[in-house]
């Protein structure tokens, strides 16, 4: 039985950003979250959990949690009615499955890209964040079903950071699949919960597993943190989909999070635009699914380039920000 501890943010900025870390990183350890709501985490294949609530005034009976099907493995809970949400759909900064991306402006939107090619995410003066998608082509629908399998982060003096999910046959939990590198050397983070990895020429970043495997935070002080998660197309999702996973390759990508701490109102990007104060969202939210286009403009030449038309990347000299090992 799970119990609705609710230990409430202290503002809703924090219920969009350190609650959405604090529930996937500390999933086992009460995770802080609003009043009312509650991290759901069914295991062993379990497909409904038994919840009730200690802050329901009414005193309702216990009820029971169900996530959506998109995200049967981890949701949140809304108390007392245990009305489910993926996490991807109600926390700003979120990007997961066939893209759904949850902009900074807190709508939803996919957007599709191309397979085997690179997107600019985000573009700010002192970083910028490329994604590489990959995909299966859709004859029906004259498009790739594309996720993003990677992430290449360029700052400060031209630093770059890739973490990546490797091409797999068939997937295996407890196996680690996340490639990560720096400056293009690779790096061994050991395979322990909480294990942390910081370089020296730049000690306010580091990489901390949020699992044994798979699962990482990636924490620029002053500038962004990142969740990635590598997770595969299940068989179940090919079938509801009609992805065509083979037994070839699981398409392992990421699921991802982000929280971004100084971003100046030329950021641009994909994701990155949506933070604007001047962004206006001429999507169209009616629909059930509301699709961004313009991949044109956020095209990389590859997972490291600045080439993109929305790029605002400078790049800078190392600087207190990226340096500083204050907290």
């Amino acid at each position: 039985m799970a119990v609705f501890n609710a230990r409430p943010c202290m503002t809703l900025f924090l219920f969009f950003s350190s609650c959405l870390i604090l529930a996937v990183v500390g999933a086992d350890d009460a995770p802080l979250l609003p009043p009312g709501f509650q991290l759901v985490s069914p295991k062993g294949g379990q497909r409904n959990l038994v919840v009730t609530c200690n802050n329901n005034k009414n005193k309702d009976k216990n009820c029971i949690a169900t996530c959506p099907k998109r995200c049967p493995n981890k949701c949140v809970g809304l108390c007392p009615s245990c009305k489910t949400f993926c996490l991807c759909d109600i926390f700003p900064g979120t990007v997961c499955g066939d893209p759904r991306f949850t902009g900074g402006d807190g709508n939803n939107f996919y957007f599709h890209g191309k397979k085997d090619a690179d997107f600019c995410i985000l573009s700010d003066s002192d970083f910028h964040i490329n994604a590489h998608f990959i995909g299966k082509r859709n004859p029906e629908k004259n498009r790739d079903f594309t996720w993003v399998q990677a992430l290449g982060i360029l700052f400060g003096n031209n630093h770059r950071l890739y973490f990546g999910a490797e091409k797999t046959m068939t997937w295996n939990s407890t196996l680690d699949r996340l490639v990560v590198t720096f400056n293009g050397e690779p790096i061994a983070i050991p395979t322990e919960s909480y294990a942390k990895w910081i370089p020296a020429s730049v000690p306010a970043l580091s990489i901390t597993r949020t699992s044994e495997v798979n699962a990482i935070m990636v924490e620029l002080k002053g500038v962004f943190t990142i969740i990635a998660n590598a997770v595969p197309i299940t068989k179940e999702d090919s079938e509801i989909h009609n992805y065509g996973v083979t037994a070839e390759d699981s398409l392992a990508h990421l699921d991802l999070s982000f929280k971004f701490h100084s971003l100046s109102d030329d950021v641009h990007g994909v994701l990155g635009q949506t933070y604007r104060s001047d962004y206006v969202n001429k999507l169209d939210v009616s629909k059930k699914m509301p699709i961004m286009g313009g991949a044109a403009n956020f095209s990389s030449s590859s997972i490291f380039s600045t080439d993109c038309a929305s790029t605002r990347y400078h790049g800078k000299p190392e600087i207190a920000m990226v340096t500083s090992t204050r907290e």
